[in-house]
Formats: structure tokens, C-alpha cells, sequence
């Protein structure tokens, strides 16, 4: 993300590894069973290669996916950027941003993760979340530093 004369970043990063903990479990009991099958068809050798495989690339999938996806609030705009080859970004202007809302489940909770939707003016984008965000409340706190910040600067001195 390329920043404008006088943005400045007021929180960045990516989705919690929490939040893909589930994904992580359902890979884990994939490797079990990939492990146990190799085991019946060929012995222990085979077994112990399968589930570390499988385990693996659950779990380099898993981190790709991750570091793949970036969060940020600038004093200006709200930014997300998904994807390491093919990548697809969304922005909007904090002066478009209508409401902020933040969704957790009671397991979340207990994770400390959820999510933060932005309610933009005049777009259809319905989908500008911020998905998977360790504590958001920091990143609606941001949110409001931000809009604070920008409304300062469009009064000027």
C-alpha cells in the first residue's frame, strides 16, 4: 500500500492465527487418518511419511493463507489486500464509512478474535470486513482515532 502525503498507518496487520485454529484441527485429524490408512496399506514407515505430509501442507497452507491477507487503517482510508500471486484489494475513504460492527461468537470470545464490519456510503461492496482480527476492539478503536484524525485535518488549523 502506497500512502499519500501526510497518511500515515494507524494499525496493520493480518488475520490472527487463531482465527484459522479450526482449519488447523480438521488438517491435524486429515493427517491422523491419511497416517492410519498408509500404515494398513504399507507399515510405520509409510505412516509417520503420510502424516508428516499431509500435516505440513495443512500447515503451509494454513500460514500462506494468513500472511496472505493484510489488514490496515490509515488516517484516510481503511485497506485489505488478499492474495500472494493473485491479489485482490479493497479500499474505502473514512469519509464513506457509515458504521462500524464487530461480530463474536462466544468461542471467538474465548479466542480473543472476531471480526470488524464497515458499513461504506454508495458502494455495493457489502463484504469490507476485517475477518479473523485478534482483540477487535483495538481495531475499532483505531477506526475511531482515525475518523477523529481525519475530521481534524479536513477542519485544518
Amino acid at each position: 500500500m502506497e500512502l499519500a502525503q501526510g497518511e500515515h498507518v494507524l494499525f496493520s496487520g493480518h488475520p490472527s492465527w487463531r482465527s484459522i485454529l479450526g482449519y488447523h484441527v480438521g488438517g491435524f485429524v486429515l493427517a491422523v487418518i491419511a497416517g492410519v490408512i498408509a500404515y494398513f496399506a504399507s507399515g510405520v514407515g509409510l505412516a509417520i511419511l503420510a502424516f508428516g505430509v499431509v500435516l505440513a501442507v495443512v500447515i503451509l497452507i494454513g500460514f500462506l493463507r494468513r500472511i496472505g491477507t493484510s489488514y490496515a487503517i490509515t488516517n484516510r482510508r481503511l485497506y485489505i489486500r488478499r492474495g500472494l500471486i493473485a491479489r485482490h484489494t479493497q479500499e474505502a475513504h473514512l469519509q464513506r464509512m457509515q458504521n462500524v460492527n464487530t461480530r463474536q461468537s462466544a468461542f471467538q470470545r474465548v479466542l480473543q478474535i472476531g471480526t470488524v464490519d464497515f458499513d461504506t456510503a454508495g458502494t455495493g461492496d457489502a463484504d469490507f470486513a476485517f475477518r479473523g482480527v485478534a482483540q477487535p476492539e483495538k481495531v475499532v478503536r483505531a477506526v475511531d482515532r482515525a475518523v477523529h484524525e481525519a475530521g481534524d485535518q479536513a477542519q485544518g488549523p
